[in-house]
């Protein structure tokens, strides 16, 4: 079985479990409550997200706590990336003036390939759930200095 039918193969296998998990337990069918937090093709500036690496899958879990009154540095992500904001309240900026607001309890599609930083807006520590879809051995964060930009290859201006 050549590289991508071999892919392709446990890719369905996969989504055919998720997909049967969901269906065989629906609202209201026993214990087991399924609710989507975020599902979207688009990055939460409304582009698309980029073409899945074709290398070795390798998933990513992080907790990341923000502490009150602090930012994280300017940096950019190289993979797809989606969090929860567990607890607390954060600014999502883009050097272009975009922002999106968070509390407790919302989702978040990361931009990919795009500077920005976080500032925790709110009291106490804010913690976030990313889970990021990367390929093994793919560095999947990168720190900017002020003003620097995520370099031409990595960046995709067509998306």
């Amino acid at each position: 079985m050549n590289s991508l039918v071999h892919r392709l193969f446990w890719i369905s296998l996969v989504v055919c479990g998720a997909v049967s998990l969901v269906w065989g337990h629906e609202e209201g069918e026993g214990d087991l409550k399924v609710t989507v937090l975020a599902k979207s093709s688009d990055a939460w500036d409304n582009q698309p997200l980029p073409h899945y690496p074709t290398g070795q899958p390798e998933i990513t879990v992080l907790k990341i706590i923000i502490p009150e009154g602090k930012k994280t540095p300017l940096h950019f992500h190289s993979v797809i990336n989606a969090a929860v904001l567990q607890k607390g309240e954060v600014d999502v900026h883009m050097p272009d003036g975009k922002t999106k607001k968070l509390k407790a309890g919302d989702t978040l599609i990361e931009v990919v390939d795009k500077a920005h930083w976080g500032e925790n807006v709110g009291q106490g520590d804010a913690e976030f759930l990313v889970f990021y879809a990367g390929e093994k051995g793919e560095q999947i964060t990168h720190l900017l200095h002020e003003g620097e930009k995520p370099n031409a290859d990595t960046e995709k201006a067509d998306r």
